[in-house]
């Protein structure tokens, strides 16, 4: 079977309304790919960033699929969390990105949104301090109810990976 690795680290993100942030992320794939090392799913460390720029995560990735093809090939999706001096996490945001496709070194940048939801949702989330979320988190990437949410921008997730293909000519596969 032809082989992909995706190496590389969750660098951090920027322009969330809140600061001390961390990132829950997922690899999404098709039926054709199978894992075979390291973890399709974790979540970083929260970053209290001294000038309440850039929270830097240097969370790793690393995993090793054998694939049949091209179908179905891995999207990133994240949750943005913020915590509070008390200790009390937020989400700030949602997001995914498709992974590049072609072999070698990549630097992404995945845009994310939150809900913002109805009037009411707007007032409860400004006193108690917790906005709407999603009831099923499949929504992030997938897209086929999304075009229902009310949703604005939110902040910007950073990776870095290098993208390793392997057997691709080998077994008939075009990427």
């Amino acid at each position: 079977m032809a082989e992909v690795h995706i190496i590389g680290n969750l660098e951090g993100g920027e322009g969330f309304s809140s600061p001390n942030l961390s990132c829950k992320w997922t690899l999404e794939t098709g039926g054709a790919w199978k894992l075979l090392e390291g973890s399709k799913d974790g979540q970083t460390q929260v970053d209290h960033p001294l000038d309440e720029g850039m929270s830097h995560w240097a969370h790793p990735i690393d995993v090793h699929y054998a694939i049949k093809g091209i179908q179905g090939w891995p999207k990133l999706s994240v949750q943005v969390f913020s915590e509070d001096i008390y200790g009390r996490t937020q989400l700030v945001g949602y997001g995914f990105t498709h992974l590049p496709t072609s072999p070698g070194f990549h630097k992404i940048t995945c845009p994310t949104w939150n809900l913002t939801g109805g009037m009411m949702e707007q007032v409860q989330s400004y006193f108690v301090g917790s906005g709407p979320q999603l009831l099923k988190e499949d929504l992030i990437a997938s897209g086929a109810d999304r075009f229902r949410l009310q949703t604005i921008a939110s902040g910007t997730v950073y990776l870095s990976l290098f993208i390793v293909t392997r057997n691709f000519a080998k077994f008939g596969i075009e990427a």
